[in-house]
């Protein structure tokens, strides 16, 4: 699964990008963001607080309970602001 990161989330991070392959268990966006944290101490500092992501499953915006399915690429960021 492709992995995608914007914003602070990705300066956090270290990485726009990378490929991960969760476990069976990681079912929603949650869970795999839960699974994220122990990825390394930056994903656990960029993940700690889930009501500041956002998520968007095969370019298509999600809430983070929703079911990965057969995802091939999620994407995760901040809320979007705009003026």
């Amino acid at each position: 699964m492709r992995m995608l990161y914007f914003a602070w989330v990705r300066e956090t991070i270290g990485v726009g990008e990378e490929e991960v392959r969760p476990p069976e268990a990681v079912r929603t966006v949650a869970d795999l963001i839960d699974w994220l944290r122990g990825c390394s101490e930056a994903h656990a500092l960029a993940f700690a607080d889930m009501t500041r992501l956002r998520a968007a499953v095969d370019q298509k915006f999600v809430a983070l309970d929703s079911a990965l399915g057969t995802a091939r690429e999620v994407a995760i960021f901040p809320p979007v602001t705009g003026g």
